[in-house]
């Protein structure tokens, strides 16, 4: 588990914060590393749709970020390899064109093996960089370094499990990961009143520890009276919307959303067999836990599931509003990456009125879209591309998933997708207003 505490990027440079932030960056780069080891050469650099990228294109662009915008960035500091900043270079216009994203699994070469390497050479050159006196402006860009890293963990997961699922032979990431089937817990409603809610995270850098630029400012809103369930839909009640036509039935969907049904042909969430006992996992296919949230849902589905129930999907800032009441002063606690399960559980036993899952398991899909807080304002530089620029005709996520790192989490964490995705560990919970 990556629990290293980690100053705030305002902290002053004194030996202790340096130290904490270089045990920080060989914790989060070891376990990128940790992640790739079960992969070969051949897993590592297919690509199995344009919007996923191969294991060993992960391991070089999140190393590229660091050659790129913390050592490149001093005089006289070139890169370690500048032939690669075409190669591994995402979407940063400013600095440069980028090789075309659906193409990034032709790259056979570099090898593997020089991409390991190139990630030994930049960590040498970071940890020596923190050995020595540091300004705050490349602590600040180290600091978003890893969890800009920790973001591509979880992508390397879910864009080589869709990879191995579409292999006939459904090989497994690992065969070692645990089986945890658990009891279907009954579904409860908590009730919020309306009230005028603080939502987002300062802007940062700050004394409160890192938030990315398209959480801040933090601003005040009216949240109207409403219910949340106590836990996120399970596959058994998915089972249920199947049964009962759901995917048949028009009036449940979205007009972009009925489109994407019958294009694609979707009848059942990614993954599922066409029996519907089986599902596709980290770990091969297993039988379906009918107590374990349900994922791989796109937001359309999401949408029309909460419709065919009888409610509706939570706004972002409901979500946020129950997260920062259920969390406290505690830390955030659930079924993350750290636990090596790499698949949603069942809901624990919560003692009535309380919300069980609302981080990890499964991102959760809300109504609201990807737009920006009043007052936005990108990071400056090259680094303003990271999240301003993807503000439009997607919907936000809240709550991270089964793979993703605990201290990557917060309650103002905002992910986002476009609605047709569902490659992610992504999920529904239901919302209604208050009666």
């Amino acid at each position: 588990m990556l629990s290293t505490p980690v100053p705030p990027a305002g902290t002053p440079d004194t030996e202790p914060a340096r130290t904490a932030l270089a045990d920080h960056y060989r914790a989060v780069r070891d376990r990128t590393s940790h992640l790739a080891a079960p992969l070969s050469a051949e897993d590592a650099m297919v690509q199995s749709m344009p919007e996923a990228s191969p294991a060993k294109w992960h391991l070089a662009h999140t190393t590229w970020f660091f050659d790129r915008f913390v050592l490149s960035d001093r005089p006289g500091a070139p890169p370690v390899d500048p032939g690669w900043d075409h190669l591994f270079n995402s979407y940063y216009r400013s600095v440069g064109n980028a090789h075309a994203q659906a193409r990034r699994g032709l790259l056979s070469r570099p090898s593997l093996a020089r991409v390991h390497d190139y990630r030994r050479q930049v960590d040498e050159r970071v940890l020596a960089l923190l050995a020595g006196e540091t300004d705050a402006p490349t602590r600040q860009r180290i600091t978003l370094g890893l969890h800009h890293e920790q973001q591509h963990q979880e992508l390397l997961l879910t864009d080589i499990k869709h990879a191995l699922w579409n292999n006939p032979l459904r090989p497994a990431y690992r065969d070692d990961l645990p089986r945890t089937p658990g009891a279907l817990q009954p579904l409860d409603w908590v009730r919020f009143d309306e009230a005028v809610v603080d939502v987002g995270a300062p802007a940062w850098p700050g004394a409160s520890g890192f938030a990315y630029d398209n959480e801040s400012p933090r601003h005040r809103v009216l949240v109207g009276a409403h219910a949340l369930a106590s836990r996120p839909v399970t596959n058994a009640e998915y089972r249920a919307f199947i049964d009962d036509g759901g995917y048949r039935t028009a009036a449940l969907w979205l007009s972009d959303g009925l489109d994407t049904v019958e294009r694609e042909g979707w009848c059942r969430p990614l993954y599922w067999d066409e029996g519907l006992e089986t599902e596709f996992t980290l770990g091969g296919m297993r039988p379906i836990d009918p107590a374990a949230p349900v994922c791989h849902l796109s937001h359309y589905e999401a949408d029309a599931f909460v419709r065919w129930a009888g409610a509706r999907l939570p706004t972002e800032f409901e979500w946020e509003r129950a997260a920062a009441a259920a969390r406290g002063s505690g830390d955030i606690t659930g079924n993350f990456a750290d636990a090596g399960r790499l698949h949603p559980t069942a809901a624990p036993v919560a003692p009535g009125g309380d919300l069980s899952q609302l981080f990890g398991d499964v991102w959760e899909w809300t109504s609201s879209a990807y737009v920006p807080y009043p007052g936005f304002r990108e990071m400056p530089g090259a680094l303003g591309e990271y999240n301003g620029k993807f503000m439009s005709g997607q919907q936000v996520l809240r709550g991270g998933s089964c793979a993703t790192a605990a201290d990557h989490l917060r309650a103002s964490y905002r992910n986002f997708f476009r609605p047709a995705a569902r490659w992610q560990f992504s999920g529904v919970r239901l919302a209604r207003d208050a009666r």
